[in-house]
Parts: C-alpha cells; sequence; structure tokens
C-alpha cells in the first residue's frame, strides 16, 4: 500500500503545475501576474513556479499582446478608456503594450459612450438631478465628464450648457 504522504501519493489523480497552467490559458488570455496568483496554490517553490512561467512566455502560451487585446475586447463596449487603463494596470504589463492600448481606446471613445448611454437610457435627461444621474452612472464606468457631456448634448440636453467644464482630463 502506497503511503498518502509520499509524494507519488499526492501526484496521482492531480494534474501537474504546467497542465494547470495551460488548462487556465485554453480557456482565456491570463496576465503573468494573474497566472501566478493563481498557480500559487499548487505550488511550495516561487522559483519553480517562475521557470514555468518564463517557459510559457518562450512557447508563446502567456503573452501580453495577446491578453491586453483580449481584456480590452471585453472591457472597453461597456467602460470608458480610464476604467480599462485602470484594469489593465493592474497586471504590470509593459507600457509599450498600454500605449497602444490607449490610443485606440481614446480613438472611439465617444462612440462607445453613445452605445453605452443609449442602452442604459435611450432619451435625455428631463430635469438636472437626471443628468447629474446620467453623468454618474458615466463617470463610474469610466468615461471623461467632457465626453458624458458630449453625448448628453448630442440627444438635446440642455443641462449640459448650464455646468462648468470639468476640472480634471485624462
Amino acid at each position: 500500500m502506497v503511503n498518502p504522504e509520499s509524494p507519488k501519493a499526492r501526484a496521482v489523480g492531480k494534474p501537474s503545475l504546467k497542465a494547470r497552467a495551460i488548462s487556465l490559458l485554453s480557456r482565456r488570455e491570463h496576465s503573468r501576474v494573474e497566472l501566478r496568483r493563481k498557480l500559487s496554490s499548487h505550488c511550495d517553490d516561487p522559483a519553480e513556479l517562475e521557470a514555468l512561467l518564463d517557459s510559457l512566455e518562450r512557447e508563446n502560451w502567456l503573452s501580453h499582446e495577446r491578453f491586453t487585446e483580449s481584456l480590452v475586447n471585453r472591457r472597453a463596449p461597456k467602460h470608458g478608456w480610464r476604467r480599462v487603463m485602470q484594469e489593465l494596470r493592474q497586471h504590470d504589463l509593459p507600457e509599450g503594450d498600454l500605449s497602444d492600448a490607449v490610443e485606440s481606446l481614446q480613438a472611439t471613445e465617444l462612440e462607445r459612450a453613445r452605445e453605452v448611454w443609449q442602452k442604459k437610457f435611450g432619451a435625455a435627461p428631463a430635469d438636472s438631478k437626471e443628468y447629474a444621474r446620467h453623468l454618474r452612472y458615466m463617470a463610474a464606468r469610466g468615461f471623461m465628464a467632457d465626453t458624458v457631456r458630449r453625448v448628453l448634448a448630442e440627444v438635446g440636453s440642455t443641462m449640459a450648457d448650464d455646468l462648468p467644464p470639468s476640472d480634471y482630463s485624462a
């Protein structure tokens, strides 16, 4: 009978660290930080985990570019560029990948804001209280106040002209 404490007994029926990593990556793209966090509970040796992550990058299983593109594609339809960039920065991605993402997000910001606003509200705010609610909703999703004011002005809201310009940018 096999001792339940032996390495062989623990290994039977459990996937290897690499198998776990590839299983996670086959479902969706992950950043190195995210994959390290998810796999750390299955590995006692941090050096072994780092070696595996390096190997996955060399074999192109793990890619900063694909992860950035994937996250932008998932988040951009519902969020402004500031919110998407905040999430990307949490993954310690290279600045080169982030600057490309910023450019593409900023180029489509107004169009995406129109779509999000239309889906949620669909009609111009009737009063200043409702205008503020629209503005807060859109700001919470990472859209710039100037962009939201522009969307509301396009739909015929007269409240946008009465408010002072936003005091923040980027």
